[in-house]
């Protein structure tokens, strides 16, 4: 009878000499070169993507509660989207990413390569374009007239949200009429688009973003002008990561009201609204680090 040869059931512990040793590394799946484990760096990127989520969504929700348009949208900078060459070397396009009002799904997901439609073209042009009336407008292509027939849009405002040169994207602001845009309108929307870009640019400089697209460092952090409790610190902290207030109460064993009552003391005491606007706040306070 033939046996199997026997196999050492210990590794040798003496590394030859041949062999290097090296820090820890995340090998990808299939080729590449090695990837050191940068924990806080991706940590840092998942909390910009956040924010820049929260940001977007939040600024097409406002469009429609703060300024009166029937369906707000939001378009973000896509490198797969190439734009015609009539559009310019700065012809990279976008997908709708966020929206809000909407009665149809045609325009969500919808590729718009710069220079064509309404947003395209602010895109292209980086400055706000609007129309009393989108079906009939002569001044743009008419590319996505099903689906904007479908929400059965006709005024339509695009802004860009510009900061240092780059583009972060386009809030489209839209009614169910024809009508003018006014200046308070525009104004409005215009202002949301720049306090949005502000965000995203604080977003960028969080990750290491390009120096283009970095806001202004201090030396030190700020203090709070209120010091938060150390279980409003808390709470904070986990909606800064995206949970939820039914995920927070759950990890915690706290109600949901309860969880509710600290993130509003908290933006109390930070001067701010909304959970986005608290994320960036506690960030520049340095509450987060």
């Amino acid at each position: 009878m033939t046996t199997a040869p026997t196999v050492p059931s210990t590794v040798p512990t003496a590394v030859p000499a041949t062999v290097p040793t090296a820090p820890t590394t995340t090998f990808p799946p299939v080729g590449g070169a090695p990837v050191p484990e940068d924990p806080r760096a991706d940590l840092a990127v998942r909390a910009a993507e956040l924010v820049r989520d929260a940001v977007l969504g939040d600024l097409a929700r406002r469009v429609v509660a703060d300024c009166g348009a029937d369906v707000g949208l939001v378009g973000v900078p896509d490198p797969a989207v190439a734009g015609p060459e009539a559009a310019g070397p700065r012809a990279e396009g976008m997908v709708l990413r966020h929206w809000a009002g909407t009665r149809a799904d045609l325009l969500h997901g919808l590729a718009v390569p710069a220079g064509t439609g309404l947003g395209g073209r602010a895109l292209a042009e980086r400055a706000p374009n609007w129309v009393p009336d989108y079906r009939a407008a002569t001044t743009i292509s008419h590319h996505y007239d099903a689906a904007v027939t479908a929400e059965d849009l006709y005024a339509m405002l695009t802004v860009p949200l510009l900061h240092h040169g780059a583009v972060h994207g386009v809030v489209y602001a839209s009614l169910r009429a024809v009508v003018p845009f006014g200046d308070v309108r525009i104004g409005a929307v215009t202002r949301l688009a720049e306090a949005a870009t502000r965000a995203l640019a604080g977003a960028a400089a969080w990750c290491g973003g390009p120096a283009a697209d970095r806001v202004p460092r201090r030396t030190g952090p700020p203090t709070a002008p209120v010091p938060l409790t150390p279980r409003e610190h808390e709470v904070l902290r986990w909606a800064a990561t995206g949970r939820t207030n039914p995920e927070i109460a759950a990890r915690l064993g706290l109600t949901r009201n309860t969880v509710t009552g600290y993130l509003k003391s908290a933006m109390h005491k930070l001067g701010v609204r909304n959970r986005t606007e608290l994320a960036l706040t506690a960030r520049e306070f340095g509450l987060l680090d």
